[in-house]
C-alpha cells in the first residue's frame, strides 16, 4: 500500500513538473510574439497562428490550458498590449495596475 502512495505521488509530482515546462513554453512563445509585433507589427496574428496549429493546441493542452478560441483571442490581447510576461508576471507591475484600476474606479 505504502508502495501505491510512493508511486502515486511520485507521478503527481512528475505531471506537475511537466504541466510547468509547458507552461514556461507558453511565456516563450508569447514573448516572441511580442517582440515580432514591435519588429515586424504582426506579433497577434503569430501568436494566433501558433495557437491554432496542432503544435500549439498540443502545448497549451499540455500545459493545463484548453485550446479554444477564447484562449487564442485572449493571447492575441496579451500580445496586442505589449508587455513582456516576465514583467506582467512581476509584483510591481500588479501593484501598479490595481492602483491605476482604483484611481479610474474613484474618477468614475
Amino acid at each position: 500500500m505504502a508502495d501505491f502512495v510512493d508511486g502515486t505521488a511520485f507521478n503527481h509530482e512528475q505531471g506537475n513538473r511537466a504541466r510547468k515546462l509547458f507552461a514556461a513554453v507558453v511565456l516563450a512563445a508569447l514573448d516572441d510574439a511580442i517582440a515580432d509585433d514591435k519588429k515586424y507589427g504582426n506579433g497577434p496574428e503569430q501568436i494566433a497562428r501558433w495557437a491554432r496549429s496542432r503544435d500549439g493546441r498540443e502545448v497549451l493542452s499540455c500545459a493545463g490550458i484548453d485550446p479554444n478560441e477564447r484562449v487564442v483571442q485572449g493571447l492575441m490581447e496579451f500580445v496586442a498590449r505589449g508587455v513582456r510576461t516576465s514583467v506582467a508576471l512581476s509584483r510591481e507591475e500588479s501593484e501598479r495596475r490595481h492602483t491605476q484600476s482604483m484611481a479610474e474606479a474613484e474618477a468614475a
